[in-house]
This record gives C-alpha cells, structure tokens and sequence, in this order.
C-alpha cells in the first residue's frame, strides 16, 4: 500500500487506478513519448559515427558532435522524466516503481557528463573518447531495456484491467 496526498492506494500491478489516471492527464506523458525515441534515433545515428571514426579515423568532429546532442537530449529526457515521476509518483525521482531504472539512469548521465568533461578538458585522445563513448551507450542500451520492459508491464497491465 503507498500513501499519496494523504490517500492509502493499492498498487495491483505498475501503478494503482490513480496513478495510471494521473500518468494518463500528465502533459509530460506525451513529452516523454516524444523525447526517447528522438534520442533513440540520435543514438543510432551517433552509435554510426563513433563507430566510423573507432574503424577509419575520420569524422571524429561529427562524433563528438553527434554524442553531444546525444547528451544533451539525455539530460532533457532526465528532467522531464523527473518532473513526469513527480506527477505520476509524487516524488521527482526513485519512485518505487521506477527506483532501479533511476538508479542506472543516473550511471548513464554520468558516463554521458564524462564524455563531456573530457573532451572539454582533452582528457582524453579522440580514440579514447570514442571508446567512452560507447560505454556510454552501452549503459544506455541496459537502462532502455529497463524502460522498454516496464513499459510493457504497463501496457500488459493495462490490458488486464480492460479485459
């Protein structure tokens, strides 16, 4: 049972009645639904041209450029994500159904502000920032999952409640 502005709520599955009607009226439901798969899409495209540069050498500046807007969309799909939570949840971040997907989120973010931080020092050779880089994505792929799959309980759950 979870207590929420002073009402007990049963959770059945991913989220009580009122939260799904709360996660259904929240304007950064569909802010949400916009944002990940356009830093997905980045991603790919990124992931292409990190791994261009890694094989020939060339097209480091796109990279880096590329895994910028990367960045920066994860930061952007952070805040809004926490702002969602604090409308769904009532709390801006580690929600009980959402505490382990934050809790990578927070190793992804800190992968990504790495990359930044070294190529904004020259911390590392472009090859090496290549290769931070894909960690960097690789965290993000486990941490994608994560949502995806939750997502999926949702949809799952939802589907149950209507049958």
């Amino acid at each position: 049972m979870q207590v929420l502005g002073g009402q007990h709520e049963i959770r059945t599955g991913l989220y009580t009645d009122a939260q799904r009607k709360r996660r259904d009226s929240s304007p950064w439901t569909l802010v949400q639904a916009v944002l990940a798969p356009l830093q997905f899409l980045v991603f790919l495209v990124s992931l292409g041209l990190v791994l261009r540069t890694l094989l020939t050498g060339e097209g480091a500046g796109l990279a880096n450029a590329s895994v910028i807007l990367k960045t920066m969309l994860l930061y952007t799909i952070m805040v809004t994500g926490s702002l969602w939570e604090k409308d769904v949840f009532g709390k801006y971040l580690f929600a009980p159904a959402f505490f382990w997907e934050d809790v990578v989120s927070f190793g992804v973010i800190a992968l990504h502000t790495a990359y930044l931080i070294c190529l904004l020092k020259g911390w590392l050779t472009e090859q090496g920032l290549m290769w931070l880089a894909l960690a960097a994505y690789a965290a993000y792929v486990a941490n994608a999952a994560q949502f995806l799959l939750k997502l999926r309980a949702a949809r799952l759950q939802s589907a149950g409640a209507t049958s």
